[in-house]
């Protein structure tokens, strides 16, 4: 494995990059599908090697500058496609197989730190949280959505325990002028929310979740990119997800769990699944996180949490159950702005 000192400049560092080179050992050679390019840690890496072939996606269009200084590197061995990854199906040919397909989850560091984005709460311009290829803005969220529905995004999405009182104080302030400003959503949220608050985490930190998860339809992603990657894996072929929020921690252990071959009896509530609807081996529920080295060079890797599964050799089926698991939150990212 290569010292990642080397990555110290780059705009987004790669998250657990050891760790995911380890699981792929791309010394080996293989195709790899990386879901999240960023800034192209993960590819640029993995195409160091010979016998690679990576072929790598992003929502985001600034990721496209990035992805043309690698091709110049790797013109044969490289692809690169400025798409959501819910629409894998669309962009790579169904004839190919994978032997490992990546996903960072969340959001880059360049997306975080250029404040004209306002995914930020310490930003001071407009506020949008749109990934790329979006339909919506958070500025539509804000101003349009009705009180159920934002209540129901900032609970839902957000975790947020004060859902109901930052939902109706952002229909009042709106009713005056629109809202479309972060330190205006800032203030608030902080006259919102009670006054003992003791969390450690930014008081703003679960509403401005909330809405970037709807903006973005993270859920929806994720739901369909882990189906259509499990598609493209090869027999043998592993599945790897680096994710920074519950919600999305749950969605994947689901899928692995309840689609392994040693899936275990889960809550009386979820789906059930028939024992012969396998989609990997033997899942061993094991959650891997960054090194203290890591966290003290890059803070933001705290929450990370790194979850694999190895693909099963039975063939594919669409894995309903998962969508039943989620419909709830599906259906709510699906309501009309």
């Amino acid at each position: 494995m290569k010292d990642i000192s080397s990555f110290k400049n780059l705009k987004h560092y790669p998250v657990m990059l050891k760790e995911v080179m380890n699981i792929c050992a791309p010394e080996n050679g293989g195709n790899f599908i990386d879901c999240t390019f960023g800034s192209g840690g993960y590819s640029n890496e993995i195409l160091s090697f010979q016998n690679t072939n990576v072929i790598s996606l992003d929502r985001d269009n600034n990721a496209i500058n990035y992805a043309s200084e690698i091709k110049k590197n790797y013109n044969d061995r490289f692809m690169f496609y400025n798409e959501k990854f819910s629409n894998l199906d669309k962009v790579i040919k169904k004839d190919f197989k994978a032997d490992f397909i990546i996903f960072d989850l969340g959001l880059s560091s360049m997306q975080i730190f250029n404040f004209k984005r306002g995914f930020s709460f310490n930003s001071k311009d407009k506020i949008d949280m749109r990934m790329g290829l979006n339909s919506i803005s958070a500025q539509d969220v804000l101003n349009k959505c009705d009180f159920k529905t934002l209540k129901n995004i900032i609970k839902y999405f957000g975790d947020e325990k004060d859902s109901s009182r930052i939902a109706n104080n952002i229909i009042k302030e709106r009713k005056r002028s629109p809202i479309n400003s972060v330190p205006r959503l800032v203030e608030i949220i902080e006259r919102s929310k009670k006054k003992n608050y003791k969390k450690k985490i930014n008081i703003s930190t679960q509403t401005f979740q909330a809405i970037r998860i709807f903006v973005n339809k993270e859920v929806s992603e994720l739901v369909n990119g882990l189906i259509h990657a499990t598609k493209l894996l090869k027999k043998g072929g592993k599945l790897i997800l680096i994710n920074f929020h519950s919600l999305e921690d749950k969605i994947i252990k689901f899928y692995f769990t309840n689609y392994s071959k040693n899936k275990s009896k889960g809550s009386r509530y979820y789906p059930q699944i028939k024992n012969d609807k396998i989609l990997f081996e033997n899942y061993k529920n094991k959650i891997i996180r960054p090194s203290e080295e890591e966290i003290n060079k890059n803070s933001a890797s705290k929450s990370a949490k790194l979850r694999y599964a190895v693909r099963s050799k039975d063939n594919f089926f669409y894995p309903e159950e998962l969508k039943k698991r989620f419909d709830n939150y599906l259906k709510l990212e699906n309501e009309n702005v």
